[in-house]
This record gives C-alpha cells, sequence and structure tokens, in this order.
C-alpha cells in the first residue's frame, strides 16, 4: 500500500535504547561569536549561541549525541517532515542566579511532556539521563552566553524531526535530536491585549492539542496574523466544538483572577500541559490563594468583566513567564483590566517564582538543578 499508515514505533512506550555508553562527544567552534554580540540589545530567539546537541535514531536505536558548533543543516528535499510534519519541540530556560552560578528550573518535568509528545506523534522516545546529560553539557558550554541582568536567561530549545528520505504517508525509521539555545530577555515588554477567537479552532478532542507538535502553531498562524493586524499581540483560544469555553492563549496558558480566585482551564487533552501553569497553581495554593482548575466558560469571563469582578488576567509559559493581560476583545466590546501596579496576586506568585529561580530565596519544591 503506497500511503498506508503503520506505525513502527511501538505506541506502548518502552525504555528507548541507545548504541553506545561513551560520553558525549564535543566539538568547540574555532571562532566564538559572543564578541562580536551585543548581549544588552537582543531580540528574543533572533540570536544564538555558539554550540548545538546532535542525535540520531537510526536501526531502532539512538546514537551517540555529540555537541558541534551551531550551524546549518543539510537534509534531503524528500525528508518526511519537510511533507507529513512529523515535528516536537520543547522550550526552558537556563537562569544566572544571585550567586553567579546557573540552574534550570523543572527540566525533568520538559523532558518528561517531550516524551509524552513522542507517543502521541508516533516517535521514539528519548533517554532521560542522555537528554539530561547532553543539556547540561551543552548550557555549561555556552553558559557566558546568558545575560547577566534580572530579566535574562538563556532559552534552550530541543526538538526532534523526521529524517526518512521517503514520500508515502507513514512515521519514519529515522530521526534527529537536537538542541540548541539563545539569549534572551524578556519576551513581551508591556501587557497584552487579546482576542478572544471563536471562529477558527486550534484543537479538537482526540487530537494533537496536548502535544508539543509544530503542526499545532502552524495552523493557529492564520489566526493569530488577522489579531495582530487587528492590534492585538495574541488569541484567548476556545474550544473547538462550541466555542463556549476558554483553552489557552497562543504560547501561553491562561489565567484568570475573579474576585480573588485564580481560576484556569482544566486539563482535558485539548491543551498543553504547561510546566509554568503547574509551578504557577503550586505556588498559589501555598500562598493561600483559592485555585480551579475547570471549565472557563467566554460568559462568565465577560460578566466578571462587565461587572468590575475580572481583577487581573494573564499567560503563562516558558517564554513570557507571567504576561499580564491589558484588555481582552470579544466581538465589538473590548474589556480593560486594572493596571498592572495593582495585581497583588499576579506580581506576588510571579516575584516568588522568579525568586526561586534566580536563588534570591531557598527552594521549597525542589526544582532548582544546579548546572554550574
Amino acid at each position: 500500500m503506497l500511503f498506508g499508515y503503520i506505525c513502527s514505533v511501538p505506541l506502548t512506550p518502552v525504555p528507548a535504547m541507545i548504541t553506545t555508553g561513551q560520553k558525549i562527544t564535543t566539538q568547540r567552534t574555532a571562532k566564538s561569536r559572543l564578541q562580536e554580540t551585543d548581549l544588552e540589545h537582543i531580540k528574543f530567539g533572533r540570536v544564538f549561541s555558539d554550540h548545538m546537541v546532535v542525535m540520531d535514531y537510526t536501526n531502532g536505536a539512538w546514537q551517540q549525541p555529540a555537541i558541534m558548533p551551531f550551524g546549518n543543516l543539510q537534509m534531503s528535499p524528500a525528508a518526511l517532515v519537510l511533507h507529513y510534519s512529523q515535528t516536537i519541540f520543547e522550550g526552558l530556560k537556563a537562569y544566572r542566579n544571585v550567586n553567579g552560578g546557573v540552574s534550570l528550573i523543572r527540566p525533568q518535568a520538559n523532558i518528561a511532556r517531550m516524551n509524552h509528545s513522542t507517543h502521541r506523534m508516533c516517535m521514539p522516545s528519548i533517554p532521560e539521563d542522555v537528554f539530561m546529560d547532553a543539556m547540561m553539557e551543552l548550557v555549561r558550554l555556552d553558559s557566558d552566553w546568558i545575560p547577566k541582568d534580572d530579566d535574562a536567561a538563556l532559552y534552550i530549545r530541543p526538538f526532534m524531526f523526521a529524517s526518512d528520505e521517503y514520500i508515502g504517508v507513514r512515521p519514519s525509521d529515522s530521526y534527529r535530536f537536537i538542541i540548541f539555545t539563545c539569549p534572551v530577555r524578556a519576551y513581551y515588554n508591556e501587557p497584552v491585549r487579546v482576542k478572544i477567537e471563536t471562529n477558527i479552532s486550534r484543537a479538537f478532542p482526540g487530537g494533537t492539542g496536548e502535544a508539543k507538535c509544530g503542526g499545532n502553531y502552524a495552523g493557529a498562524l492564520y489566526p493569530a496574523k488577522l489579531g495582530m493586524d487587528g492590534g492585538f499581540h495574541q488569541l484567548l483560544w476556545t474550544d473547538g466544538l462550541t466555542h463556549k469555553y476558554f483553552e489557552e492563549s497562543g504560547t501561553m496558558n491562561v489565567f484568570f483572577n475573579v474576585d480573588g480566585t485564580l481560576i484556569t482551564p482544566g486539563l482535558d487533552g485539548t491543551i498543553l500541559h504547561g510546566i509554568t501553569r503547574d509551578s504557577i497553581i503550586r505556588i498559589a495554593k501555598d500562598e493561600g490563594i483559592r485555585v480551579e482548575e475547570r471549565q472557563v466558560s467566554v460568559e462568565e469571563i465577560e460578566v466578571a468583566a462587565r461587572n468590575g469582578r475580572l481583577r487581573s488576567a494573564f499567560g503563562a509559559g516558558t517564554a513570557a513567564t507571567i504576561a499580564h493581560i491589558q484588555s481582552i476583545a470579544f466581538g465589538d466590546a473590548v474589556y480593560e483590566l486594572p493596571d498592572v501596579s495593582t495585581r497583588e496576586l499576579a506580581n506576588r506568585i510571579g516575584k516568588k517564582l522568579d525568586d526561586i529561580r534566580r536563588g534570591r530565596i531557598a527552594d521549597p519544591y525542589g526544582w532548582v538543578v544546579p548546572v554550574i
């Protein structure tokens, strides 16, 4: 059958094999680009560090990982990823702490989430210890790329794609796993304006909404562009079946503060299991803040905004951490929210999370993983 769908990677998660127990090989760049880079004036996701991790999956096993100079890839025009979008990714950050060291925050959760995505996208899982060791070594090698300011970090992008040369709808037999990093500052420089999207859908029950796969983001580009053309930073996505309930906002999970209760859409299989989202919920509960994870209707939030009971709203994600929402548009109505300086709840949670990852206060959760 020419265009059959036969999953050659087991759908039941199994420990991934790796062919060698040797340590990661490292080829350092001949000349660092750091001296030519102005870390004071960088745009998010536009400047890349010196090195990257590369590891291939062939013959049913992961091969030895290698660190090499960051550079372009050579691939076949027939590579499966270019035609059928079998690709996934993750995003996390390395932070410089107050003592000059560098730490990751909850990297185990990112590794677990990426392997959840591999399962849904019919790809081989990545050995957790190899993933962690390679990522830690890469961050150590390029730690000088981390700007020293409080709003700065080293963004880490692991991703995997199908690399078979084959035209036919089936999972690939070979894959390439890569990690690269880039120095970043704040994702948003101002509170964001969002629009509630009730026409185009991002995800459906049984789909890939909770997998961090490339197709989810490609499908969101057109409505997001329409929103940007209308002066909005992001969309607030609603469910694909009824468009009555909130799901997430672009690159972030979403929270609403209604009368002092923090409300966020529950994880029902159509939205991403946000690690920053989970951290915020844990901190909020420990701070004595009431948290509700459940269906959140557009009507409920619109009524709360109209009656002055919506004290704040914000997005939560690795890139932005907490992105305050300034206004919410629904149809012809635009609801302006209170000034950011008055948002005691969101600011308190955000500060505690930042204090933990920067080492200003003790980590009570075991989230911090020192790199150097």
